[in-house]
């Protein structure tokens, strides 16, 4: 329940702000008398789409610490956290990487990394995972989301996540004009009416369809490029460690079960859900494990 809240939260604040600034352009009054303003009706989709995703990357570490309570180790306590700051810190200095911010959060085996940058990043492992997996396979789970940051892949989600999400408020947009003046134009055959347009609940209607229909097609574009990151960071996890066999068994141990995410950050996890094959953030495992033989 604290997640929802949160999300819900943390989205309407995104959008209340993201709404200012599109008033303060005036790019919110892309609807005129005359019609539809395209280029207003642009850079309104462009602040609302990528403000959106760059919001979210720069709140990215904040927001994933306090979805799943992780905590950061700041001075290590134990040996499990000695040894998992020593081992991330060996990864990051084979990757020439600086060193990352480094947590710990209760729940099912799973990990992730996630920050705004290369240089603000952090990688967050379960409990779970530590006692799950022997320190061979943990090694080749932090290897994994080192592999992440390296390749900067939480950067070119957020941008294909921006660019998407502009097409969809744009297009949508569009469509939903071109229904409204369709039923208009119907009416004022009937009746007499103004020459100068003014959008009506068909207009509203339209819209709220279109992004609906239209954003659940972007999201199998996003997830398209989520599964081929994936298949990255697990090569690149293998060159890190010097061989695939440690990520390919991480992977198939996985197969027994993986913890929950929440939905914000099952893009960023080791193994996410099977929610459709199209909609499916992460390449089934096994695919994952074979596609590991072929790393050299």
């Amino acid at each position: 329940m604290k997640r929802i809240l949160l999300f819900l939260l943390t989205n309407v604040a995104v959008v209340a702000l993201l709404g200012l600034i599109c008033s303060i352009f005036g790019v919110n009054k892309y609807l005129t008398a005359n019609g539809l303003d395209l280029v207003s009706l642009l850079g309104f989709a462009s602040i609302m789409g990528f403000g959106g995703s760059f919001i979210s990357l720069l709140l990215s570490k904040t927001m994933a610490k306090m979805s799943v309570g992780a905590r950061v180790i700041s001075n290590p306590s134990n040996e499990y956290e000695f040894w998992l700051i020593n081992t991330i810190q060996k990864l990051t200095q084979r990757a020439n990487l600086p060193m990352p911010e480094v947590a710990i959060y209760s729940g099912e085996p799973n990990a992730f990394a996630t920050g705004a940058s290369k240089n603000s990043s952090l990688v967050a492992v379960s409990d779970g995972l530590l006692q799950a997996m022997p320190p061979e396979e943990v090694e080749a789970v932090l290897a994994h989301e080192v592999a992440h940051i390296q390749n900067g892949d939480m950067v070119t989600l957020t941008l294909i996540q921006g660019v998407v999400n502009t097409f969809v408020i744009f297009i949508s947009r569009i469509v939903a004009f071109a229904v409204d003046s369709f039923l208009q134009q119907k009416r004022s055959d009937n009746e007499n009416s103004s020459a100068n347009y003014a959008p009506g609940i068909g207009f509203t209607i339209a819209s709220f369809v279109c992004e609906l229909v239209f954003g659940l097609l972007a999201s199998i574009i996003v997830a398209y490029f989520s599964r081929k990151r994936e298949f990255r960071a697990d090569s690149g996890a293998a060159k890190l460690l010097g061989s695939p066999v440690p990520m390919q068994k991480a992977l198939a141990r996985l197969m027994n079960g993986s913890g929950e995410l929440p939905q914000s950050m099952v893009a960023s996890g080791i193994a996410g859900g099977n929610f459709m094959a199209l909609f499916a953030s992460h390449p089934p495992l096994e695919v994952r494990i074979q596609a590991l033989n072929n790393v050299r």
